[in-house]
């Protein structure tokens, strides 16, 4: 193993040894682990992945609690009964009304 020395201003090697013991590391590893993630590329987030980190970020999504997951997992409807059904009931669909009522953009 390599040895690295580096030479701090004493502020950040204390809220180095800070972080460490709120972690219970030591400051090697914890300041090791800090830069391999750094320096590990991060692949690029998907349109979607960004697009739910926004609404997540702006608080308008939130992710399903257990109850939910329960209520789905107990779902018998096949995506082609849902469908069905939707198309039986007939009308505008629900996104072309959402555009009509928030009117021209602009």
């Amino acid at each position: 193993m390599t040895v690295l020395m580096l030479d701090l201003p004493s502020e950040i090697l204390e809220r180095l040894h800070a972080a460490a013991l709120r972690e219970g590391k030591s400051v090697d590893i914890l300041a090791g682990e800090w830069l391999l993630e750094r320096l590990i590329p991060v692949p690029p987030k998907s349109d979607r992945e960004r697009a739910r980190d926004v609404l997540r970020t702006a608080g308008l999504l939130t992710e399903p609690t257990p109850t939910m997951h329960a209520i789905a997992a107990q779902s018998t409807a096949t995506l082609e009964a849902v469908q069905a059904s939707f198309a039986r009931i007939g009308g505008k669909p629900l996104s072309q009304i959402v555009i009509e009522q928030r009117g021209a953009k602009g």
